[in-house]
């Protein structure tokens, strides 16, 4: 076949068809059996026969099954190699999220990854740089971690972190947002080669996005290979996060000491030199002893009653850090030449629509004497 003319390469390559790269496509849209069967008139046993492999689609259902998933024909040509699993996933909120949602999520790192290999034969993207841990045996295991962290990334020991966000894709990972998934999984990270973190936009304070990184990058760190989602390792992340953004030698100097009551100003002037919420500035202060249980206690009760249980006074103040890796590799391609970029999707066999599903962003537009989009007119 590499001797080939490109088009006897194409129709040999169509006369595959892989059915796990049909229940790829099919997650990816969020659609069961049933509702794909429907939208391409086919029952569902004859769909889930396609994904197994025990029937064929004719060139015709073919057709009917890409143009109703976003794809082109020319991606269920290949198996999907290496894909995403879940224990490769750090999920939040994992024992609440319908097993279909978890499997979408999946998919969707499945294809993102696809894209972002595609993207990296372009594109010099940062070199993978999370440093790996032993799981911590202690709190005090966890400081020492997060503090190393801190040191390896050059960041020190006695400063806010400027940005989350830069931390993060700096060392190698790439953060999305898939809009649709993350009411119900709060935060997830995919331990994968180049790493992946999809952060939710249910959430609209900064302190809590940047937060949120700081625990993804803690399951990064401190987690491979181990299942979590369940409230040690939760635990685990969220006081790695906490001694990552505010170090604990530079935490005690700044809290303010009150034997009876806490001094909301100054806890809320912490809040805007660092970054980080208040509810987590009070789970900070009692994690290091510097606050009992009771006064802990009554900074949460505090909050509820003042309505910051959610959405804190001067959160306005704390911007929202917006990834910028994966758009600055696709800007890049765009302005240099378009044509790549739509050659790179076509080879991949995806649809502008799940391009800009997966990315947040839109493909660029070409000049009028182009087609735009097509396997058979580009390649």
């Amino acid at each position: 076949m590499k001797g080939g003319a490109p088009g006897q390469v194409r129709e040999d390559r169509a006369r595959f068809f892989y059915g796990d790269k049909l229940r790829l496509a099919r997650l990816l849209a969020g659609l069961s059996l049933d509702e794909l069967g429907g939208l391409v008139t086919a029952s569902r046993q004859f769909v889930h026969q396609l994904e197994t492999g025990a029937k064929e689609p004719t060139e015709e259902m073919r057709d009917a099954l890409a143009a109703a998933l976003a794809v082109t024909s020319a991606f269920f040509a290949t198996p999907a190699t290496n894909p995403v699993r879940e224990e490769d996933c750090h999920f939040r909120r994992l024992a609440s999220a319908p097993r279909a949602l978890t499997a979408q999520a999946v998919a969707r790192g499945t294809a993102l990854e696809a894209l972002v290999d595609a993207l990296e034969g372009q594109v010099r993207m940062p070199i993978v740089d999370f440093p790996e841990e032993a799981r911590p045996a202690s709190p005090n295991a966890i400081e020492r971690i997060a503090e190393n962290a801190r040191q390896h990334w050059g960041l020190g020991l006695d400063g806010p972190i400027t940005s989350m966000m830069r931390v993060v894709e700096n060392a190698g990972a790439v953060v999305v947002h898939f809009d649709d998934l993350t009411d119900r999984i709060d935060a997830l990270s995919m331990a994968r080669r180049r790493p992946i973190i999809v952060r939710s936009t249910a959430k609209v304070a900064g302190a809590r996005l940047r937060f949120d990184l700081a625990h993804e990058a803690a399951h990064l760190i401190m987690h491979q290979g181990i299942q979590t989602g369940d409230s040690v390792t939760e635990g685990e992340a969220h006081r790695f996060a906490g001694a990552f953004l505010i170090p604990r030698a530079a935490f005690a100097r700044e809290f303010p000491r009150s034997r009876r009551t806490l001094d909301w100003n100054a806890l809320f002037a912490m809040k805007l030199r660092w970054k980080v919420s208040v509810r987590a500035i009070a789970r900070r202060a009692f994690d290091l002893g510097l606050i009992d249980a009771a006064q802990y206690r009554t900074a949460n009760i505090q909050l509820v009653k003042t309505g910051q249980a959610k959405a804190e006074r001067y959160d306005e103040r704390v911007a929202i850090e917006e990834p910028e890796l994966l758009r600055a590799a696709i800007s890049w391609i765009s302005n240099r030449d378009p044509i790549v970029l739509y050659h790179l999707l076509a080879n991949l066999g995806m649809a502008p629509e799940l391009f800009a599903r997966l990315t947040g962003e839109r493909m660029p537009t070409l000049p009028d004497n182009v087609v735009p989009f097509g396997t058979d007119r580009l390649l």
